[in-house]
């Protein structure tokens, strides 16, 4: 099955006689893919053969989630879609979370799965999987190939769609026999997607509604999302904010979009955010968000959110604008696009002195506290010793919960493409994995992997690719031996019933990382934290880092279920 050349007599042109399998690595090489994130079998045989002298670059992952969470990680820091092989039936669905965890967070994936033969499918073969229904939900468009010459023009549609509007996951679903048959192969196709045409220059009309009500308002904010990270957009947002004095709220996803030390920010929101943003967020009287989707978790009751404000919504999804919250001012558009032309519109800013001064008074009075005490190395300082020991520099990677939290509140980002989350899903598991793809995306910036204890055993199998490629990984496992979200969930609102949310038992982390052939250290009090950490973070190679901390520490400050924004539990006491 080995490359043909013939001679088309009617062009006078070369055209390649290629497999299935060939096409799909002539197209990916095209595509300039710098790595694939997979794991063999069957079904996909025929490519992982051709891909033996390709000279791509292959990640073997333990684990097909664990192959597609690094392939997020990737796409988050690179921009480029994350590009994943997995073989049919449970090689296909063992990917599913992690396009669920795609497409909710807006990550570009390019996803090939393998299938049974053409003349098998529908026979409940060995490993057939109809993955096309099961991922229909989970992916921003899905293919299963039928005929050879048409591989290449799906997969150049496939990275068109994954990496133009708002990003998301494509799923590729080839068939064994598709791989094996020999056609002529082009890669010259123009995209014709009648029914696909992002919009990404905004109406001006609905821009100069947006100028005029920033000139009138006297208590604006931006709710800036992971749409200004996504549109690579963080410098226009700073100069447009500072251009006009408007005070910036970021969400979870958000984070490193706007500095946080810039004396115009005010935190994150939600259920975990500053009591800063969140007072801005209920008392402001015109609210601009940029690329937010507007979650529960952001808002709380919808009741309360925003009640006195007037809406602006730019995002480049119209599906988005008025989803949740009632909008005013829809602008449709890529953020960047949006926010040039806001610039050049040079409005004149409100009267907003004296609110900006009132949040600067918030943020003196209600700053993100921890009670420091005996009770155990405090999760929130080991968050500060990490932050001072990278330099605030570092890519940081989690899974989710307290740690995730904690995170987010403790280590502030001056810089886009830093913070690697699970933003929407909510899925533990996926610090590790996307710390690989983060970490090959930026090959010489410190990645550090913050997990906690429970989310770290669900993808620990990892740590082989981490040692085989030698990647200088920091793992930092905030271990208080428990599933802390969950357990602090049943403390406050299920009367102390802890429900199998503590473990039992558990490995130990440190030998786990020496079978692994990466080096372990373990942190039980503060005392010794700030030389073992310092040295371990500092190294140039991969550290698993088990860090003993306060078994009882919550996230503080809360919107409990069913409150409204500004109705926060745990704020500093005055």
């Amino acid at each position: 099955m080995g490359m043909k050349v013939q001679l088309d007599a009617k062009t006078s042109e070369c055209t390649k006689k290629l497999s299935g399998a060939e096409m799909l690595i002539e197209s990916l090489k095209k595509e300039n893919v710098e790595v694939i994130f997979g794991y063999p079998g069957g079904a996909v045989l025929p490519i992982y053969d051709k891909l033996y002298n390709s000279g791509m670059f292959h990640v073997l992952a333990r684990h097909e989630q664990g192959g597609i969470h690094a392939a997020e990680g990737y796409a988050r820091i690179s921009g480029k879609p994350g590009v994943v092989i997995a073989t049919s039936g449970p090689g296909a669905t063992n990917l599913v979370t992690g396009l669920a965890d795609a497409m909710i967070d807006s990550l570009p994936l390019v996803v090939f799965t393998g299938q049974v033969a053409t003349t098998l499918i529908g026979s409940d073969a060995f490993q057939e999987a109809d993955v096309i229904g099961i991922t229909m939900a989970v992916t921003k468009h899905s293919y299963q190939v039928r005929d050879p010459k048409e591989l290449p023009r799906i997969i150049k549609e496939a990275f068109h769609i994954a990496s133009t509007g708002r990003p998301g996951p494509v799923l590729i679903d080839i068939p064994k026999d598709i791989a094996v048959v020999e056609d002529d192969f082009t890669y010259d196709h123009e995209i014709d997607l009648p029914g696909y045409n992002p919009k990404l220059e905004p109406n001006h009309l609905q821009i100069r509604k947006l100028v005029e009500a920033v000139s009138s308002a006297k208590k604006p904010v931006i709710l800036a999302g992971a749409g200004v990270l996504h549109g690579k957009a963080a410098p226009q947002l700073k100069e447009y904010a500072e251009q006009q004095q408007i005070p910036i709220v970021h969400t979870l996803l958000g984070l490193g979009g706007f500095p946080a030390d810039h004396p115009l920010f005010l935190g994150m929101g939600g259920m975990h955010g500053t009591y800063t943003a969140n007072m801005a967020l209920y008392e402001c009287d015109l609210m601009i968000s940029i690329g937010a989707r507007f979650d529960d978790r952001l808002t709380g009751n919808l009741q309360h959110f925003a009640k006195h404000a007037k809406v602006a919504h730019i995002d480049i999804d119209p599906a988005e604008i008025g989803k949740n919250v009632e909008t005013k001012i829809p602008v449709v558009g890529d953020s960047k696009l949006v926010l040039k032309e806001l610039i050049n519109q040079n409005g004149k800013p409100g009267d907003s002195g004296e609110w900006r001064q009132k949040l600067k008074e918030w943020k003196e009075e209600y700053p993100l506290w921890y009670q420091e005490d005996k009770e155990g190395f405090k999760p929130q300082k080991l968050i500060e010793y990490i932050h001072k020991f990278t330099k605030g520099e570092a890519i940081v990677t989690t899974d989710v919960g307290q740690h995730q939290m904690w995170s987010a509140q403790f280590y502030p980002f001056q810089k886009a493409d830093r913070w690697v989350t699970s933003g929407g899903l909510g899925t533990m598991g996926f610090g590790l994995p996307a710390a690989i793809g983060a970490q090959l995306a930026e090959r010489n910036t410190t990645v550090v992997s913050v997990v906690g204890d429970g989310g770290f055993q669900m993808t620990l199998q990892e740590l082989g690719v981490i040692y085989e490629l030698n990647l200088p990984i920091k793992v930092v496992i905030l271990n208080n031996k428990c599933l802390g979200m969950v357990r602090q969930w049943q403390e406050s609102f299920y009367e102390e019933r802890y429900s199998y949310s503590k473990f039992s038992n558990q490995p130990d982390f440190v030998k786990l990382a020496e079978s692994y052939g990466i080096k372990g250290v373990r942190i039980t009090s503060e005392k010794e934290a700030e030389d073992k950490l310092k040295s371990a973070l500092q190294s140039n190679e991969p550290v698993v880092i088990d860090v003993h901390v306060a078994p009882d520490e919550k996230v503080m400050p809360m919107i409990e279920p069913g409150k409204g924004i500004q109705q926060m539990t745990g704020v500093k006491p005055s």
